[in-house]
């Protein structure tokens, strides 16, 4: 498969890097310092305009994807519609384009199709951030939440405290609903599929996927049953802070309060958010934070346009008393540092681009798929086709790669968590944690 990236930033070179690995990727930019780090990739590189006709026209030819994730909407929405009009005109393969989109003038769902003016997939990071944040507060306890099979399944991730009830204990004494399974254990450096006897440490992550309803109780389970977060502190009202203070407003239970600099965006904020309090201050600001009463809030979430600021905030919100912090990440290898720290939960808007060139790449029958700890494992939403491997003979009987494990099947909008005996017929979505290093292996049973 041939790929063209424009663009090579922390989005683009981190697309770049996953793709080399298997597959012919080309990458287009302007930037003297991105182009010299994109160089030392096993790739070729092209210094100029991505939405340059000329450029386009000389490598369109055989292209599977294009992905343009400049920090510019108008350059990748024009790059995109630029390679479908060339690749019409000379009758040329058709290629997919991807298209990173953050002005909520163009886009309002994290994840969209416009195909009409040659964008076959549009993607706002940012919105996949806010709603990736509002998932995790209606869930107090997740340090991570995604949804599958169209609302039917979600997998939730846990962290393990030290004091929890549960270190020591084996597998088999959680006594989780019939509906829901433990698919995984991330553990320091180490991702475990667990048996019954395996045991839980201090420290754990603990991926669980199951029907929603079910995991209505799974607090309680483990052990950190704590109450709604209702006050909510916010700390940077740029675009991701937009969409996600208007998400928050939305619940009449919440009490929203948001801390932004720029006096101009207060105000414009304010006309638009009919119960948030907007403050104009600095979340650095120890003074301020204390008169709006910091240690009261049941969350704080810094998610301004500066990593090192949100860290700062986070960190300031916790040593004063904030119950949980979520920061903002946009250098993902930031992630982890964040966490290590002491930050409850650390978010980065990579993600929702990354997801969605990895299932154009995977191929076919693959409706979704979510990235865990630093893409270590995955997620992943096939559905069944009549060709697939895996169709019309037991489990038990299918030569499943090692580092995978087929979590939950949703048949004729029935959940079910498989057994040995069980089989999967075609139109079965089918519910998959995998390995990196199985991912391939999967693939191949569902072609």
């Amino acid at each position: 498969m041939k790929a063209v990236i424009i663009g090579a930033g922390q989005v683009g070179f981190h697309i770049a890097k996953f793709l080399s690995l298997t597959h012919d990727v080309i990458v287009i930019e302007k930037d003297e310092d991105a182009l010299r780090r994109a160089d030392e990739l096993d790739i070729q590189v092209m210094e100029g305009n991505g939405a340059n006709a000329d450029i386009l026209a000389s490598i369109l030819p055989s292209t599977d994807i294009l992905v343009a994730v400049t920090g510019v909407d108008e350059v990748n929405i024009v790059a995109c519609m630029t390679a479908k009009l060339i690749i019409r005109s000379h009758g040329w393969k058709d290629t997919k384009t991807i298209a990173r989109v953050s002005n909520p003038d163009y886009i309002d769902v994290p994840v969209t199709s416009r195909a009409q003016v040659g964008v076959d997939i549009m993607i706002c990071p940012e919105l996949a951030l806010a709603s990736e944040v509002a998932e995790v507060l209606s869930n107090p306890s997740a340090i991570d939440a995604e949804m599958f099979a169209g609302g039917k399944v979600q997998m939730i991730e846990f962290a393990i405290r030290p004091d929890n009830r549960l270190v020591g204990k084996h597998m088999y004494d959680l006594k989780l609903d019939d509906c829901c399974i433990v698919s995984a254990i991330f553990r320091e450096n180490e991702i475990i599929i667990p048996h019954g006897d395996d045991l839980i440490k201090a420290n754990d992550h603990v991926v669980v996927v199951g029907k929603p309803k079910g995991m209505e109780d799974l607090e309680v389970v483990f052990g950190n049953k704590e109450p709604h977060r209702n006050r909510i502190l916010l700390i940077g009202c740029g675009i991701v802070g937009f969409y996600l203070a208007k998400i928050i407003d939305k619940d009449e239970n919440a009490d929203l309060k948001i801390i932004e600099y720029r006096k101009s965006r207060c105000i414009e904020v304010a006309e638009i958010l009919e119960n948030a309090l907007i403050l104009n201050g600095d979340g650095t600001d120890v003074s301020l934070l204390r008169e709006e009463d910091i240690e009261d809030m049941d969350v704080v979430i810094a998610v301004t346009d500066s990593d090192e600021k949100n860290l700062l905030c986070s960190l300031l919100a916790k040593q004063m008393g904030a119950k949980k912090v979520i920061a903002r990440a946009d250098r993902s290898d930031y992630v982890p540092l964040f966490e290590m720290v002491g930050i409850d939960v650390a978010v980065s808007p990579r993600e929702a681009t990354v997801n969605e060139v990895l299932k154009l790449t995977m191929g076919k029958g693959i409706e979704a798929l979510a990235t865990l700890e630093g893409e270590k494992a995955e997620i992943i939403e096939y559905i069944a086709s009549g060709q697939s491997k895996i169709v019309g003979k037991p489990l038990s009987k299918v030569k499943f790669p090692k580092g995978a494990i087929v979590t939950m099947v949703v048949h004729n909008d029935e959940v079910i968590i498989p057994r040995g005996e069980f089989v999967i017929r075609e139109g079965d979505k089918v519910i998959v944690f995998a390995l990196s290093s199985a991912v391939r292996p999967v693939e191949k049973l569902f072609k």
